[in-house]
């Protein structure tokens, strides 16, 4: 089903947000996934195996397939240089992969290939190019508990090992993660790692120690069925951190559907913005530095606010998204459906 998404940024007043851009993608892929990491050089992802690369600040992109996964859709790609970029593929069993390129994507590595058909991978993080950790849809374990299917690794994904089940507080029945934009799991400093639920519940996990150990609060994010949770979380440093998210099955309904944190994740307060319909993504707008703006994509969600547990000043764009990923300094770039790429740059 077509979604209708818009853009929502919250960037810190008195600066003025500026126009997006759009950026001819050279593909018609549905693009779910997006890694910005310089004003330069970012990665792209989606289906039909599609992969997409910009050394020019998306003058150009120069879209590809990884050879052999023609089928796979690439929801999440993670990348740390013009070279080095990971893509993990969505899906249900051995649909779920990993995969890596050190040479601009000339070949890639298959790493990992999930074996349970039952299971379904959604999205990755990573502490460093070394250092990452990908997560899946529970599964029943011992005793017939379902928890959360995590793996991680500690040499650049050569091997990519569970993290042991017993680590982690069990998963409720109907309890899911959501793969629309590779972001329901995020990775910060050294060793902190959160991931977002949905479905019965909306709960966010927190680790300390790289995934060793771990807990769990309740947020106050919609949920109840299948189609509602939290999407996304992202954080800007080891305390402040923002969930999203709604009904993708209704994404014109309004609800608590953002929420941020100021103690690490401890505990979860909904933002006052109105109105809060279906979020996919967010990131913070200025992820090193101390502000608080953050940048959405949803349905029927538009909003320029300086703070996102305050109200402000508003400046929608109709535009049709899936995901967002922001550079260091402040440069955006969001995608969606038929290869729709646009260019945010940082308010001025």
């Amino acid at each position: 089903m077509r979604l209708r998404f818009l853009v929502a940024c919250f960037l810190a007043a008195p600066l003025v947000a500026q126009n997006p851009t759009v950026q001819k993608s050279n593909t018609i892929a549905n693009l779910r996934g997006v890694s910005m990491i310089s004003n330069l050089v970012g990665w792209a992802s989606g289906s039909h195996g599609t992969y997409l690369r910009t050394v020019d600040a998306g003058v150009s992109w120069q879209p590809a397939q990884v050879p052999g996964a023609e089928a796979l859709d690439f929801r999440d790609v993670e990348a740390f240089s013009a070279d080095l970029a990971y893509l993990l593929s969505a899906g249900p069993g051995d649909r779920a992969r990993i995969y890596k390129t050190t040479d601009a994507g000339k070949n890639w590595n298959l790493q990992f290939t999930y074996r349970d058909p039952k299971g379904f991978f959604d999205c990755m993080a990573f502490w460093d190019p070394d250092h990452g950790i990908a997560l899946g849809d529970p599964v029943a374990g011992h005793a017939g508990k379902l928890r959360f299917e995590l793996i991680a690794t500690n040499d650049g994904g050569k091997n990519w090992n569970p993290i042991p089940p017993d680590s982690l507080p069990p998963a409720i029945e109907g309890e899911s993660a959501f793969a629309s934009s590779g972001t329901c799991i995020t990775a910060q400093g050294k060793t902190n790692v959160w991931f977002a639920t949905g479905g019965k519940v909306a709960r966010v996990f927190r680790s300390t120690d790289a995934g060793k150990t771990w807990t769990v609060v309740e947020t106050p994010i919609v949920h109840g069925n299948e189609s509602l949770g939290i999407t996304s979380v992202a954080f800007r440093d080891p305390v402040h951190g923002v969930i999203a998210g709604g009904d993708y099955r209704n994404p014109e309904q309004s609800g608590p559907h953002l929420a941020f944190t100021n103690d690490g994740g401890l505990t979860w307060t909904l933002s006052p913005i109105s109105p809060q319909r279906y979020i996919s993504a967010v990131a913070f707008a200025k992820p090193h530095s101390e502000s608080g703006a953050v940048l959405v994509v949803g349905t029927s969600q538009s909003a320029y606010e300086d703070d996102v547990a305050k109200i402000s000043s508003q400046k929608s764009w109709d535009l049709n998204l899936n995901a967002v990923s922001v550079s260091p300094t402040g440069q955006a770039i969001a995608v969606g459906p038929k290869g729709l790429i646009v260019s945010i740059p940082p308010a001025r």
